[in-house]
């Protein structure tokens, strides 16, 4: 790392500015824009999630105050508050959405050989799932679902190795889970392992058809015929292993092949679970492994939440929510790639409340996030600093 950058600069490095400039050309975001740019506008939202502010005002205040600084920032023009919210408006989301997929295939790149369940079945495992951010309905009366609620909804793919979203996408919150499926490209080979929120047959025939793998909970009223079981081992939980097809008019029309069925315990809390799956060569209680996993995109939501700004909003227009999340991801992505290529063992958690204080300093990251750097601070070298004892005469 350059030890003359800002440290905010030196976060966005990995940011191809030509790629970045073909997103905006897809979709005219500079068309008749003199100053106040696409890029200024990412620049300033970027950094206004990394620097936890809760408002568009708190980062024109903050960049405001350091404006000597901000042409090393890679800013070209001066942060207005007004400017800010109407980019946010009117600059269409998809310029960032289409930027945050071009990083999510530079961070799998740097991520290819973490360790993860995966590893066991030697394919890409990916979970599927969706969650519904909260709003509030005074302020984002377009986002009501219910008489009391108001949202919008995430939809995620998620890679286990690293905890990546390999794609992502933002409705309304009536948009069915299911419609999710027909945006994704599936690879052949790969593992997709869904809740039975996304059980649909004519989807599930088109992973099939693709040559991958699908993983999902069966619904109760599911109508079948057992054509024969498998030997199992009961002392890992797995209770049956069945070979069925389906006896429905519909089921049968959409998914016309044979399918394995699992039944499983979990032996920790006694729960019964039933899988759907057309893979027949891994073990049963394999099976049940890979369902399991599928909780590792619910911490996702969870610390997503938790730790990026998209619980206060910085507009009230569908677009500048949906601009807000896809720029909350790019900046989840930039410090991830960062830990990764800095061999950064610290978790990201503890990274993003490093660089919150720290943006407009010109300490080298690994310097400034190093484990050994902050943690092998011994009280001798606290003793030795020559600060007075409170007992000194």
């Amino acid at each position: 790392m350059n030890q003359g950058s800002y440290v905010f600069s030196q976060i966005m490095e990995p940011v191809a500015r030509y790629q970045f400039n073909e997103c905006v050309a897809r979709y005219h975001g500079d068309y008749w824009v003199k100053r106040f740019s696409c890029w200024d506008h990412f620049l300033a939202l970027t950094f206004g999630q990394l620097a936890f502010r809760e408002s568009l005002r708190d980062i024109v205040i903050c960049l405001t105050a350091q404006r000597n600084k901000l042409y090393h920032l890679g800013f070209r023009s001066v942060v207005a508050r007004n400017t800010l919210a109407h980019a946010s408006e009117k600059r269409d989301w998809r310029i960032y959405r289409d930027y945050a997929l071009l990083l999510i295939d530079e961070a799998r790149r740097l991520y290819v050989d973490e360790s993860s369940f995966a590893d066991t079945i030697g394919a890409a495992v990916y979970v599927i799932d969706a969650s519904i951010i909260e709003l509030c309905m005074g302020l984002f009366p377009w986002s009501r679902f219910r008489e009391y609620h108001a949202g919008i909804k995430l939809n995620v793919a998620m890679d286990l190795r690293g905890s990546l979203p390999v794609f992502f996408h933002i409705s309304r919150w009536n948009t069915p889970d299911l419609a999710f499926l027909d945006h994704i490209t599936y690879e052949p080979g790969s593992y997709y392992v869904m809740d039975r929120g996304y059980v649909d047959f004519r989807r599930m025939y088109a992973i099939q058809r693709a040559g991958a793998f699908f993983v999902n909970r069966a619904r109760r009223d599911l109508r079948f015929r057992r054509i024969y079981s498998r030997t199992i081992d009961k002392t890992t939980g797995v209770r049956c292993d069945q070979v069925i097809v389906f006896t429905g008019h519909y089921a049968r029309k959409d998914y016309p092949e044979k399918l394995r069925r699992v039944k499983y315990v979990d032996q920790d809390t006694g729960r019964r679970y039933v899988f759907l799956t057309n893979n027949f060569t891994h073990d049963a209680h394999v099976i049940a492994e890979l369902y399991r996993h599928r909780w590792q995109i619910e911490l996702f939501f969870k610390w997503i939440k938790q730790h990026l700004c998209i619980k206060a909003f910085w507009g009230r227009s569908m677009n500048a929510v949906k601009v807000q999340i896809c720029i909350a991801i790019c900046a989840y992505l930039l410090v991830a790639i960062t830990k990764k290529r800095l061999g950064i063992t610290r978790n990201t958690y503890e990274i993003l409340q490093i660089l919150s204080v720290s943006l407009f300093d010109k300490t080298p990251l690994y310097q400034l996030i190093s484990e050994f750097q902050l943690q092998n601070f011994s009280l001798d070298q606290q003793t030795n600093q020559k600060q007075p004892s409170l007992w000194d005469y």
